[in-house]
């Protein structure tokens, strides 16, 4: 039985462009370009025709620029959308604009001529292609796209007192995602008040991009939300997103918590790396640990979250419905690190709420 190919249609207003992303996705053979388009005026007639299963999206288009007509497409058609970007600053803003509006990942082309790294890249795009066309866009709602968590007083939303700390000391949160991660991340973020405890972040993201999007997750939370940078001490109330360039772990310096940046080899093909930091946070708080590993494609993260498990640390995994690819947190739960699976929507209460209570030391079979 042989499996059905995964139909593109490439929207791009570079001929060349498209001439060698249509190039590209041929090398394999369970992707077939079935159209391409200069403009998304002629893409929409060739969605109505042609019904491909994944899109590729330049975000820089003519007649109508990509973001207003990825924004109309996932209100009227949701279907899975990857999108193409320059590593750039701009580009980096107009790519997480486009993962806020529904598409599912993105294909940053090199700063140099894509032509000259065609092996590599065609490799990438052809495993971002296959790994859209498994997932469940959804339609998203003006409320949605809009809303912004304003910067309330912690008694809005919690009171002050908290219970002291448990073994290791206060509690500190850790988030792993990859694929959907950068919406996912921010869904948990927005939701937390300003004196929350302090959280670190691994997302899969290239290094141009993990500067703009920490400063765009700083301007949609309470809390303080920035790049970590190497011996930043850690405190509640902010939170540290991993530069795309390094693993981020968090260490004990004698006297606090600090961030640590280290620039060694990829893990689970990873730089930064959800394992690392992960584990980490086992060796330094360990039980005062929570936490959570949401969407992403594969494993990375899930040995990580079953060595905090086994620490006594609390941990949570996003579950499938709510998840854009369930990899990782599948993965993670399979394992049986994870304590809980909560959809999406419920993770940052929960989080909080735990940030309240205990936590559980391991038992003797653990």
């Amino acid at each position: 039985m042989t499996m059905d190919k995964v139909r593109v249609l490439v929207v791009d207003d570079s001929a060349l462009v498209r001439k060698l992303m249509s190039t590209m996705l041929a090398c394999d053979p369970l992707i077939e370009v079935i159209g391409t388009a200069a403009d998304p005026l002629i893409a929409r007639e060739k969605i109505k025709q042609l019904n491909p299963d994944v899109l590729t999206l330049d975000v820089e288009m003519p007649r109508m620029d990509g973001l207003t007509f990825l924004e109309n497409l996932m209100r009227l058609r949701p279907m899975p959308v990857v999108m193409v970007s320059s590593l750039t600053v701009q580009g980096a803003e107009v790519t997480l604009r486009a993962l806020e509006l529904g598409a599912v990942d993105f294909f940053a082309k090199p700063s140099s001529d894509l032509a000259s790294s065609f092996g590599d890249s065609a490799q990438e795009i052809c495993a971002k292609v296959k790994l859209a066309a498994k997932t469940r866009p959804r339609a998203r709602t003006a409320v949605q796209q809009l809303q912004v968590a304003p910067r309330l007083s912690a008694d809005a939303v919690l009171p002050r007192a908290q219970t002291p700390g448990t073994r290791g000391g206060s509690p500190i949160i850790a988030i792993g995602a990859s694929t959907g991660g950068t919406e996912a991340i921010r869904v948990v973020l927005e939701a937390m008040p300003p004196d929350a405890p302090p959280i670190l972040v691994t997302q899969h993201i290239p290094a141009a991009f993990s500067g703009p999007y920490a400063a765009r997750m700083d301007k949609c939370s309470a809390m303080r939300v920035c790049e970590a940078h190497d011996g930043q001490p850690i405190q509640p109330g902010h939170a540290y997103i991993a530069p795309g360039s390094h693993h981020l772990l968090m260490m004990w310096d004698g006297a606090k918590y600090v961030c640590r940046l280290h620039d060694g080899p990829q893990v689970n093909r990873h730089k930064p790396s959800v394992d690392v930091l992960f584990r980490s946070m086992s060796a330094s708080a360990g039980a005062a640990t929570i936490a959570v590993l949401l969407t992403g494609m594969g494993d990375d993260g899930a040995r990580g979250l079953l060595e905090l498990h086994q620490a006594g640390a609390a941990t949570l995994v996003q579950d499938e419905d709510s998840s854009v690819v369930w990899g990782m947190p599948g993965a993670a739960w399979k394992l049986g690190a994870a304590r809980e699976m909560l959809p999406l929507d419920d993770i940052a209460a929960r989080l909080l709420k735990l940030a309240r209570l205990p936590a559980q030391v391991p038992c003797a079979t653990d």
